[in-house]
């Protein structure tokens, strides 16, 4: 997790840089951070299904070495297509990792209490990620440039090898599903589809025929991806699963907190160094109350799960996310810095809160031999939020000069506060037991 959390954060810092260096714009920069994203997103539930098939250390292990070959060739990529594919290829190994160590967790942990408090330690780590990311990545490209904000991947990685390696039990899932392949690539065009048209809609025109042809084709492979999903006896997402509010609740949360998270890092590392002239390292510098925050509140939101449910943390989670959006509603050219570092912290506490209930809930609603699917359903839900985040933050500062970039991303800001209103509605759903579940897959399949 701390890698995943950490290549994303370090790269976030990092753009302004990557975008000299190759000569591209923000749209450019855009697809280098979402390629990443739609990737890990369309594969992350397949990926949890192979892990309950063929060992969950097992495939932990394989992501991370195809992570680390990806991690190098993005490190050496001559052109911007060439990294981009090579973030691609980093999402794959990536969609190996997170579900998985999730997976890991939950079958280690069998008590509901035990194993919230130690999802709210798990969920910490990207907190940790967070605070290390931003600052590693300034003093990195500072010092050695943007190239090394891959390299830096490797010494995680072998160690992460290591220790899984000596101290991660191998698991597997009793009962495993068939593959659902059409099911698979339906997904992944959907999403990379949507994705794509918030992107690229600035640029081709949101009524231009190429706009209406994308438009179409996404819709159509939605609507596909639920036809046939309701039809198959092993789905890759079963749509079933989300008649119950506690679970869909939670995805609908995840999605949020993370277009909250990813658009107020992008708008803070455009804001900080192209319009108030901040170092790589200072801009990084700038977003530690943001990760302190999410540090600290992690493992307490885990705690307060496991005793009180994930009403309480919910509330808290949207309450403070709402806060640190309406701080910037009016962001300018002059903002006080205090201001800023205020408004990162109160996102960050938000962002702390809101990971460990979404993630228990969710996990809580599939039964422990389905974990790597369980994981890997929220898992696709943060990323699609991530991916979705950096689009519609990127598309209001896209082709804005220094000068209007602050007043262009008010907007974003509003929209970081509108997740957390729907945060706020979710706590609704959300039970007070430690614990809620919705039904089977199984079941509700022999109920019909």
């Amino acid at each position: 997790m701390f890698l995943v959390g950490l290549d994303t954060t370090i790269v976030n810092v990092g753009l302004p840089s990557i975008g000299r260096g190759l000569g591209v714009g923000t749209r450019g920069l855009e697809w280098t951070v979402d390629a990443y994203t739609i990737v890990l997103a369309g594969l992350l539930i397949s990926s949890g299904a192979l892990a309950d098939r063929f060992g969950r250390r097992r495939v932990f292990q394989w992501g991370l070495t195809v992570f680390g070959v990806a991690s190098l060739a993005c490190a050496l990529a001559p052109s911007v297509g060439a990294l981009v594919a090579a973030r691609a290829v980093q999402g794959i190994g990536a969609s190996m990792l997170s579900p998985v160590a999730l997976a890991i967790v939950v079958n280690a942990m069998p008590d509901p209490r035990e194993r919230a408090q130690a999802i709210g330690v798990w969920a910490s780590v990207f907190g940790l990620s967070m605070a290390a990311g931003p600052v590693t990545g300034g003093a990195l490209v500072a010092g050695l440039g943007w190239r090394s904000l891959f390299w830096i991947n490797a010494p995680v990685i072998v160690a992460a090898l290591v220790l899984s390696a000596v101290f991660v039990p191998e698991s597997r899932a009793r009962q495993t599903r068939r593959p659902d392949v059409p099911g698979q690539l339906l997904l992944t065009v959907t999403i990379g589809m949507w994705v794509g048209v918030l992107i690229e809609g600035p640029r081709i025109g949101w009524t231009s025929p190429a706009a209406l042809v994308a438009y179409a084709v996404a819709a159509a492979a939605t609507a596909g991806f639920g036809w046939l999903e309701l039809r198959r006896d092993e789905p890759l997402m079963d749509p079933r699963l989300f008649r119950g509010p506690v679970f869909s609740g939670a995805v609908l949360g995840a999605v949020a907190v993370f277009v909250a998270l990813n658009a107020a890092l992008l708008l803070n590392t455009l804001y900080l160094q192209h319009t108030r002239g901040f170092s790589p390292l200072a801009a990084g510098t700038a977003t530690l109350p943001m990760a302190v925050g999410a540090t600290v509140c992690a493992p307490w939101s885990g705690r307060l799960v496991g005793r009180r449910g994930p009403r309480l943390p919910l509330l808290l989670a949207g309450g403070f996310l709402t806060a640190g959006g309406l701080c910037l509603a009016g962001l300018g050219r002059d903002t006080s810095l205090s201001l800023l570092l205020f408004a990162y912290l109160l996102i960050g506490i938000g962002f702390g809160f809101a990971n460990a209930p979404i993630t228990n809930t969710a996990v809580g609603g599939l039964p422990p031999a389905r974990a790597g699917v369980a994981g890997a359903i929220t898992s696709t839900a943060r990323q699609v939020g991530a991916a979705l985040g950096i689009a519609l933050a990127g598309g209001l500062v896209a082709d804005t000069g220094p000068a209007g970039l602050a007043h262009a991303s008010r907007p974003g800001w509003l929209l970081v506060a509108g997740c957390g209103l729907v945060v706020l509605l979710v706590a609704r759903t959300a039970g007070h037991t430690p614990r809620a579940r919705v039904p089977d897959t199984a079941s509700v399949a022999g109920a019909r």
